[in-house]
């Protein structure tokens, strides 16, 4: 591996952390709320489908 000078590197990390685009304060809300309502359509969903197995289950050894 090729050494880098210390400064060298300084202004490699600078450079590169000039190019970073950071979001807006209105799309950081935007994909937090979006995230949030997508977690409680995955906990309803799977909610609902431990409900059918489950009662499926009852069902099915109920019978027995």
């Amino acid at each position: 591996m090729a050494t880098t000078n210390p400064i060298q590197f300084v202004q490699q990390v600078r450079s590169e952390v000039s190019k970073i685009v950071w979001p807006s304060r209105r799309e950081v809300i935007v994909t937090s709320i979006m995230v949030f309502v997508m977690a409680m359509l995955t906990a309803v969903f799977f909610s609902l489908v431990d409900f059918a197995i489950r009662e499926g289950l009852k069902g099915v050894l109920g019978a027995f």
